[in-house]
């Protein structure tokens, strides 16, 4: 009987559409309170990672300190605090909200999470790639319980032309991540990159691709020994010393069941048209493969939106039958690709990219 690891425990209230709608937009209110209960309410700039918010304390002209600000000072007294973030508009039928609930703390320089956060609030707001985040602490708010409210899938309100700024970091700043910490993901979280994913475009809006979840120990390693006795028979047949082919198992095997989730993409064909000729049906199956690479990259992009990190390993694509005999899946699903999900453990190694000049090959 395999083992039962319980799933950590997520944030009450935070669905994906709320997640999405905190990951999406650019300001909130920010209420404190002091050990008086006297309330102080500011707007603030913000960025969702996992179950927390974080917020910088930036170079806005301050007539103190930081560390005398009022809402720091507040949280110091009394960490309860509250986040609203809205959407107004004429038409009340998209008016929505999101309340959060949690405990304020201080993030201060060289502690671990200080720089993944600092990172994040750059890739969504440009203003601050000039400001020394590095050298301010941050504030974290530790989501308790989520309260959501109205048009939570309508678009954000149209952004400053400026902020536009923040979508190529988001694709210049996602890394392809292989060893991640021991940090649990929130399912809220993970049913968001889901649910970009299911945005993207495929032929006939078909959606020819399913995912398969997969969080739990004992089914990570049944599946990485099945692909691995097929890999290492692969590698055989490739004459690789047998030192070398331990190696590359080993660590085949390590990337799997280190990270927290894994997401089994598939081919699903049975919605395609059909068609009398073997031509026109291939080039079905063609367009079929191409849209999940779509929303592939949708799920990494929104993934690195939210805070979170990916890898991508095409390994079930050299044994799809295996995948799918070892996590008893339906036939009709078609195994192609891993991604891992998680926080990383340190930054990746970032692999240049070629210029511009050498990917243009006509240009008439």
């Amino acid at each position: 009987m395999e083992e039962h690891v319980p799933t950590p425990p997520a944030v009450p209230g935070l669905t994906p559409q709320a997640a999405a709608f905190l990951a999406s937009r650019r300001v909130g209110r920010l209420a404190t309170a002091d050990a008086a209960g006297r309330p102080h309410v500011v707007p603030i700039c913000y960025v969702l990672d996992g179950a927390s918010l974080l917020l910088a304390l930036d170079e806005k002209p301050k007539r103190v300190d930081v560390g005398r600000l009022r809402r720091v000072r507040n949280i110091q007294e009394n960490p309860n605090v509250a986040v609203v973030v809205d959407d107004y508009s004429e038409d009340w039928s998209r008016l929505a909200f999101v309340l959060v609930r949690g405990a304020g703390s201080l993030v201060r320089p060289g502690e671990p999470a200080h720089a993944p956060a600092v990172a994040l609030l750059r890739a969504k707001y440009p203003h601050y790639q000039a400001m020394a985040l590095e050298e301010r602490p941050l504030l974290q708010i530790a989501m308790t319980r989520v309260a959501a409210w109205g048009a939570l899938d309508a678009p954000p309100p149209e952004p400053l032309p400026a902020e536009r700024l923040a979508f190529p970091g988001i694709i210049r700043g996602r890394r392809s991540v292989r060893a991640y910490a021991d940090r649990p993901v929130p399912r809220a979280l993970v049913e968001a990159c889901l649910e970009a994913a299911g945005w993207a475009p495929s032929p006939h809006g078909r959606q020819p691709w399913r995912f398969a979840l997969i969080t739990r120990p004992a089914v990570k390693q049944r599946l990485a020994e099945a692909m691995g006795a097929e890999w290492q028979r692969n590698l055989a047949m490739d004459g690789q010393p047998a030192a070398v082919v331990e190696t590359r198992l080993r660590k085949s095997r390590e990337r799997l069941m280190n990270a927290p989730v894994l997401v089994l993409v598939c081919l699903y064909l049975a919605d395609l048209d059909a068609y009398p000729d073997a031509g026109r049906q291939a080039a079905e199956q063609t367009m079929a493969v191409q849209s999940l690479g779509a929303a592939v990259q949708n799920l990494l992009l929104t993934a690195y939106h939210l805070g979170l990190d990916g890898g991508w390993m095409c390994a079930p694509l050299f044994c799809p039958s295996v995948v799918a005999a070892a996590l008893g899946l339906d036939p009709a699903l078609i195994p192609h690709a891993l991604i891992t999900l998680g926080y990383a453990a340190r930054d990746p190694v970032r692999r240049p990219r070629r210029p511009l000049s050498e990917l243009i090959v006509l240009d008439e």
